[in-house]
């Protein structure tokens, strides 16, 4: 089975999210689906459900590997390198 090779480099504690929303989805005037909080700088982006899949392209464009659910009830990690659950 696969595992993560990222969750060991991840600050403690994590960071706080840089906004409430996804604030690329603001500005083009999309609405996300879910939202995700990169656990490297805590920028907020939208899931791959949503229109612009912000999350992946902060990841594509930052390489910072895992993500957590940014969603109230769930509590779950995603390594987009790995593409394992963490």
């Amino acid at each position: 089975m696969k595992q993560c090779t990222h969750a060991d480099a991840l600050p403690h504690p994590e960071p706080a999210p840089l906004d409430e929303t996804c604030p690329e989805c603001l500005r083009d005037g999309t609405h996300p689906v879910q939202l995700r909080l990169c656990l490297t700088c805590g920028h907020v982006g939208c899931c791959d459900s949503s229109p612009g899949r912000h999350a992946t392209t902060h990841y594509k464009e930052s390489g910072h590997p895992i993500m957590r659910t940014f969603e109230p009830g769930e509590d779950w990690r995603w390594c987009f390198e790995d593409h394992v659950l963490v």
